[in-house]
């Protein structure tokens, strides 16, 4: 079963009880691996738990290779949303930066808008008092004129006098006494 042309000459024959002995070790030796070779293949469980072993094996390595792919993918996945979540905090911060830019000069439009407002109604305001002071020394009569010079100098009291008695005519009119 096995191949005598493995590196060894053909035994031709025996030249003494000491080489015959040899030669009997030689080929039980030979039989014995022989016998274990084909023993080996009939036995079919013992291959079978073999293969199953080497599977067994080969999945285990399988497995740990999977397992790291996928904690590197896990690792790459997190730090590719990490870098994107920066990217997007960077973006939300520079919009806001520029809303705010935005409302402060919008706000300093409205402010500087709202004084001129003012500044023109101020001046609208004392030319009028001014014309007014000036019809008051030409057209009012001399005794009247210190009053009414104070009533334009000072409105506030004014007001409030010629509203009370604007409250007194319309009361006095709406309810006659019988």
């Amino acid at each position: 079963m096995t191949d005598r042309t493995g590196g060894e000459p053909p035994v031709t024959g025996a030249k003494g009880p000491d080489e015959l002995r040899r030669q009997i070790e030689r080929t039980r030796s030979e039989l014995g691996d022989t016998v274990e070779e084909l023993a080996g293949k009939m036995d079919v469980k013992g291959r079978a738990r073999a293969r199953a072993a080497d599977l067994r094996d080969k999945a285990g390595a399988m497995t740990v290779q999977l397992r790291s792919s996928a904690a590197q993918a896990g690792h790459t996945v997190h730090d590719k949303a990490t870098q994107a979540g920066h990217t997007v905090q960077d973006k939300a911060t520079q919009a806001g930066h520029k809303v705010q830019d935005r409302a402060a000069k919008t706000g300093h439009r409205v402010q500087d808008r709202t004084q001129r407002a003012g500044e023109i109604t101020q001046s609208k305001a004392s030319r009028t008092s001014a014309e007014l002071e000036r019809r008051a020394q030409h057209g009012v009569p001399r005794p009247v004129r210190p009053l009414v010079m104070a009533a334009i100098r000072h409105p506030r009291p004014t007001l409030i006098v010629g509203a009370a008695l604007a409250t007194v005519v319309v009361v006095s009119w709406r309810y006659p006494k019988k």
